[in-house]
């Protein structure tokens, strides 16, 4: 039944589903491995199914003109599709999967490199030293946030610069900014620093960790 409506529904096409390597999953007895024993007598089915579909991002993106169409940048690998007999609670038996997902980077080079410059701490302001690739779509609104090595979101910055208003020097190759020593962390530890472009609302360039 669902092969059929997968030919028949479109949105249903691009969904791919592992391999039925297990019993169907209804309809049981409670508390049993047994089929339906009452009046209706049901056949057995493979009612509980888990199905996956991974949105072509370059292909959309090829069409809006922002990079060209190439390998998928999201890959799921699915690593095993199993049912689980010995729950009895239900005329139905719960099924799992587990996948692997790679997420492979958009771009091969970073667009910005930076370096923490000297010794950091908080008894002195400090330097940051960076560069950026041409085809970067810079913006007033940039700057670069100290982060703990363990950070999750780009919210989760100490504290952060801004690459015009905290510029304090500029060649061809290479710019420098400044923060304050009030805002670097007393308690020092281990730390890097990101870069985040507003124009691609992302992080562009990570530092290596260093110590504070």
């Amino acid at each position: 039944q669902l092969n059929m409506a997968k030919k028949k529904e479109a949105f249903l096409k691009d969904f791919k589903e592992g391999p039925l390597h297990f019993k169907p999953t209804y309809k049981f007895d409670l508390d049993s491995e047994v089929y339906d024993t009452s009046e209706k007598k049901r056949k057995p089915a493979w009612t509980d199914r888990i199905l996956w579909k991974v949105k072509n991002l370059c292909e959309v993106a090829s069409k809006e003109g922002e990079f060209p169409e190439e390998e998928n940048p999201i890959s799921v690998i699915l690593n095993s599709y199993v049912s689980h007999m010995s729950y009895g609670i239900s005329d139905h038996k719960p099924v799992t999967g587990t996948f692997k997902l790679e997420m492979k980077p958009l771009v091969s080079d970073p667009l910005v490199t930076l370096n923490p410059e000297g010794e950091w701490s908080a008894e002195h302001d400090v330097l940051i030293r960076y560069s950026a690739a041409p085809e970067l779509p810079s913006s007033a609104w940039d700057w670069i946030g100290l982060f703990q090595v363990t950070f999750r979101h780009v919210k989760d910055y100490v504290t952060y610069a801004w690459v015009e208003d905290d510029e304090i020097s500029s060649s061809r190759n290479s710019k420098q900014v400044y923060m304050s020593a009030s805002e670097i962390p007393k308690m020092g530890g281990e730390f890097l620093l990101c870069y985040y472009s507003n124009n691609l609302q992302s992080v562009v360039g990570i530092s290596e960790p260093f110590q504070v």
